[in-house]
């Protein structure tokens, strides 16, 4: 595959852990956004400068929708 059709990614958010980032792929994917979550190894589940954040990406081109979904979903 050549790089013009490879579809870059945008990170769109950055979770504090994999269960807020799951949470947030399920509403962009329900919005029919795909998302990928980017994450180091974590133990037990610990957030220690930013090493359990998780970054959510999505094709760059629906990266603006994405973000407006997750400012919406935001209490």
């Amino acid at each position: 595959m050549s790089e013009e059709q490879e579809t870059k990614l945008e990170k769109v958010y950055t979770a504090s852990g994999q269960f807020q980032a799951h949470v947030i792929k399920g509403k962009l994917e329900s919005e029919g956004i795909p998302a990928l979550l980017q994450y180091e190894s974590q133990i037990f589940g610990l957030t220690v400068d930013g090493m359990g954040a998780v970054r959510i990406m999505v094709p760059e081109p629906l990266a603006e929708r994405a973000k407006e979904i997750i400012t919406r979903a935001e209490p």
